[in-house]
């Protein structure tokens, strides 16, 4: 047996492997940027479910015979799958090994997504990752977060 552990994993004991989560904040370095792979293909049942889920009951994510007459010809994907599929793609990388994404500015969907449609993302660190300098308190956070932008490539 090689004695080096797979890609993307690393050694925990005689045979055995646990995967990488994703980076940490020693990771996040400025200007580095963090291809999302694989890709995901939205379904119709994706944009069904959370266009229902949410009540978003705008005709132009479910109706096709309302949408045969508009400029697409087909059902819009609703914005929130796009957002969640995109979101959920950057968990692992972004996310795996640190406190987790605390919040979204500045969004914007420059095109629209269909049904059929394969989502990619990648995200540019802007910011570097936090340094734990004190215990966190309620006055004192204990780290500041690393900034980024995520996009379709």
């Amino acid at each position: 047996m090689s004695s080096q552990p797979p890609q993307g994993y690393r050694q925990v004991g005689e045979d055995r492997f646990r995967e990488n989560v994703g980076c940490g904040y020693h990771d996040f370095a400025v200007g580095r940027v963090i291809e999302h792979r694989p890709g995901r293909t939205v379904t119709e049942l994706d944009n069904v479910l959370m266009s229902t889920l949410t009540g978003n009951a705008a005709p132009i994510h479910t109706d096709a015979q309302f949408n045969s007459a508009t400029e697409w010809a087909r059902p819009l994907v609703c914005t929130i799958v796009t957002l969640g599929i995109v979101g959920g793609m950057t968990v692992r990388s972004t996310s795996g090994l640190t406190v987790g994404n605390l919040g979204m500015d500045d969004i914007r969907l420059e095109h629209p997504v269909f049904v059929g449609d394969t989502l990619y993302a990648e995200t540019e660190i802007l910011h570097g990752g936090c340094r734990r300098a004190a215990p966190r308190t309620a006055s004192s956070p204990a780290a500041r977060p690393a900034s980024t932008r995520t996009r379709h490539p």
